[in-house]
């Protein structure tokens, strides 16, 4: 079909041109606008009637006009050049190298809407990703093919955790694993910390890049997500990869979408987001899993930045729904000095249990972690109780729910930039915290696994302990028993 030139613009608004007297033309369609200068643009139809088109262009619209400006309707959606040369690669937002690299050869032209998934040929998320950081494997475990989102705050170390999990982040051995990471709208700085920590690393070889900057068009950050997700498509279910897609930070994504919708005068929905937000984001969401027959998987972890902290927010609120749980990071840990700052009784990964066990982790993860929410809970409750009436007024058997609550922060969730624990490090280091309890605490726990991994020393200092009276001031009131029958 011949390609037609319009010249037929008639207004110009913010990211939007609006092109009269179209024909033929389809929603998503790519098109290539020329300036009065001669110079090129890449845009999309947004909304396509049956004499007008609307396009968003994802370049700026500066030197656009009504009258000279030519626009081409190329027949079809965007696609991406993809290859597994794209590893170790950095792109810009639209997809372009920018990292002084020779273009890619393609092996194949992919529609950046990925295709359709039959729900009856998914997979159910299973097996165990490795970040390293004690508070994600530990108690709210990665699973492959899930989508867990990190929901953080202003100036939380979101960046630093990210960072390190794509550099740290493992499958068993001998199986392919690659990390694919779209950032979108963050600053100059921000990409070359990225940049900087993945060459430092020596993990770049397995990351592909795609950088969408603050100063970059808006609409651009709506394909950010879309080229990330392609490739990692392509190196899952063409190459039979495990791949972990980072997508950082959705909330600058989404106020794109608020940006478009606001020119383009549609009914804004909750606090100015458009309506069709939750369904826009499930578009993305859901592109990760497991298909059967398919060797590969796409893990997402997704980060929000929750304005004024708020979780209630339209956007982690709507991500919450589509999502299978969630990383919290906490301010007030932060000014603690926690690094990673992950608050873990609000943060939740619902396939957690699919992907842990004797066979994945080990036999004892589960009940381990159980025991860790219920101690550090109580240690948390007795803190704030403490700022009511003091430590003093507290037992023995409380003290020590203190105590575990403040090594827990310190030493469990605590843990430096450039330190990766295994899994085994992890839950070594969560028996040698709960052996701050007497045996007789741990009631989520199975004899058995007690007999194996609580600590010798302390159970011995623990026997010894019960013999000469518990913890709960049983001691003491034996000795005031025994003092009122001598006054008789």
């Amino acid at each position: 079909m011949a390609v037609i030139e319009y010249k037929t613009v008639s207004e110009v608004k913010g990211p939007l041109i609006v092109v009269e007297k179209t024909k033929d033309v389809m929603y998503g369609e790519v098109v290539e606008i020329t300036d009065p200068e001669g110079k090129e643009r890449k845009g999309q139809v947004l909304d396509a009637y049956k004499d007008k088109a609307i396009v968003q262009v994802f370049e700026s619209t500066r030197g656009l006009d009504t009258k000279d400006t030519t626009v081409k309707f190329l027949g079809e959606s965007l696609h991406l050049p993809v290859s597994a040369e794209m590893l170790g690669r950095v792109f810009s937002g639209s997809g372009t190298p920018i990292d002084a690299g020779p273009e890619v050869t393609a092996q194949a032209y992919l529609d950046i809407n990925g295709k359709p998934i039959n729900p009856t040929a998914r997979e159910y998320p299973r097996e165990f990703i490795q970040t390293g950081i004690s508070s994600i494997d530990g108690m709210n475990t990665l699973v492959r093919g899930q989508k867990l989102p990190i929901f953080s705050g202003s100036g939380l170390p979101h960046n630093d955790l990210v960072a390190q999990i794509a550099r740290q982040a493992k499958v068993k051995s001998g199986e392919e694993f690659a990390v694919v990471f779209g950032a979108m709208g963050i600053t100059s700085q921000e990409a070359m910390f990225f940049r900087q920590s993945f060459e430092e690393s020596g993990a770049l070889g397995r990351i592909i890049t795609f950088l969408n900057l603050a100063d970059d068009p808006a609409v651009e950050r709506i394909i950010t997500p879309r080229m990330a997700l392609t490739a990692a498509e392509y190196l899952a279910y063409e190459k039979d990869y495990h791949v972990l897609v980072i997508l950082s930070d959705m909330t600058n994504y989404c106020e794109a979408l608020r940006q478009i919708g606001a020119a383009r005068e549609e009914v804004p929905g909750r606090r100015g987001y458009p309506g069709y937000m939750y369904t826009d984001l499930a578009s993305l969401y859901e592109r990760a899993g497991r298909i059967r027959e398919k060797k590969g998987s796409i893990t997402q972890l997704p980060v929000i930045t929750m304005p004024d902290d708020d979780i209630t927010h339209p956007i982690p609120d709507l991500t919450g729904y589509i999502t299978e749980g969630q990383i919290v990071l906490s301010r007030s840990l932060y000014r603690k000095g926690v690094y990673p700052p992950i608050d873990v009784l609000p943060s939740l990964s619902r396939l957690m249990n699919n992907g842990i066990g004797k066979d994945r982790t080990r036999e004892d993860h589960k009940e381990v972690s159980d025991q860790l929410y219920a101690a550090y809970a109580e240690g948390r409750d007795l803190r704030d109780l403490v700022a009511v009436i003091g430590e003093e007024a507290l037992t023995k058997r409380d003290k020590k729910y203190l105590e575990f609550g403040e090594r827990f922060e310190s030493e469990f969730v605590n843990q430096a930039k450039d330190e990766g624990r295994k899994i085994d490090e992890t839950l070594s280091l969560a028996w040698e915290l709960l052996a701050i309890q007497p045996t007789r605490e741990l009631k989520r726990v199975r004899p058995e696994y007690i007999d194996r991994y609580y600590p010798q020393d302390k159970k011995q200092q623990d026997n010894v302990e019960e013999d000469q009276g518990d913890d709960t001031g049983e001691t003491s009131n034996k000795q005031a028993q025994s003092q009122e029958t001598q006054e008789k």
